[in-house]
């Protein structure tokens, strides 16, 4: 393992060397001036990214699930896009999935020591019966999280594929990734809190892995989030803002729709496209693997 002040991320930033005499002003203005750097670094590895999420998209168009694991921030920013993904896109919550050093405790309460070790991680890998349909993404901005590697190496030999992302370069995890992202955040402004540029870093590709791989996968008809679950009254009405727009149609008939379709903006939208029955519109879009504009170009029988 490199020593941690060898690593980028736990680096002294010397333009902030005076930051606690900062007025308040000029103090949040520097922060907000190093997140700017963060979007270029992303840039940098977005071939990287493209390659990550043809992987998702292929394990999870086979059958397979989309594991995040993570100790401390990464591992939160980890739980939090694997929570998202059921509402905004109708996926069942074992597709994707978040493990974290220290199990649900962890999301709310630093539990730090558990990150050491290699063998909590690849247990968890064993827990979750990942097998050789799977993929796992470590995240850990250091690198060298030994519950990250551990869970990583475990996937390995399972025959599961891997993506790391990191913020430093070279990582232990490069070796154990079929494909490594590795954005070059640099130093914290607040030297070695990780959970700044780091974080946002890691946050942004998590953004991208999950919302790129579902548009691949059927998800999205145009920018359009044609497979939101409903569950609350925000969410049932955006729903119906979909089937609107998508149809152009009123907002009485849009609310027809969505009753009649069951609330499936997805089916609601063949209905009216197709003028066909909502069984009719569920066989279309089975038979198109869950793609709108399949569904509507396709004049089989």
């Amino acid at each position: 393992m490199r020593r941690f002040e060898e690593l980028a991320t736990e680096g002294i930033n010397p333009e902030h060397a005076r930051l606690d005499e900062l007025p308040t002003l000029e103090l949040v203005t520097a922060m907000n001036q190093e997140d700017r750097s963060v979007a270029d670094a992303v840039a940098a590895v977005l071939p990287e990214v493209a390659r990550a999420v043809d992987l998702v998209v292929s394990a999870l168009g086979n059958g397979g699930r989309l594991f995040y694991v993570g100790a401390g921030t990464s591992g939160r920013l980890g739980a939090l896009d694997a929570a998202e993904c059921p509402p905004t896109f109708s996926v069942s919550r074992n597709v994707v999935q978040a493990i974290i050093a220290g199990g649900p405790e962890a999301l709310l309460h630093s539990v730090e020591a558990v990150e050491d070790s290699e063998e909590g991680g690849a247990e968890q890998i064993t827990l979750a019966s990942v097998s050789n349909l799977d993929i796992v993404c470590g995240l850990s901005a250091c690198g060298s999280t030994p519950f990250v590697l551990g869970a990583m190496r475990a996937a390995r030999e399972r025959g599961a594929r891997t993506i790391g992302i990191a913020c430093n370069r070279p990582s232990e995890m490069e070796p154990l990734a079929d494909v490594m992202i590795t954005p070059l955040t640099g130093p914290e402004i607040l030297s070695g809190s990780t959970r700044l540029k780091a974080g946002t870093a890691q946050k942004m590709i998590l953004n991208m892995l999950s919302t790129a791989a579902m548009v691949r996968l059927g998800k999205v008809y145009g920018n359009l989030m044609v497979d939101v679950h409903p569950v609350s009254k925000k969410l049932a009405d955006r729903a119906q803002r979909i089937i609107r727009v998508a149809t152009g149609v009123s907002e009485e008939e849009a609310r027809a729709l969505f009753e009649e379709s069951g609330g499936r903006p997805k089916v609601a939208i063949v209905m009216q496209k197709r003028h066909c029955t909502p069984k009719r519109a569920e066989e279309l879009l089975a038979r198109n693997k869950g793609f709108v504009k399949a569904a509507l170009a396709d004049q089989r029988p």
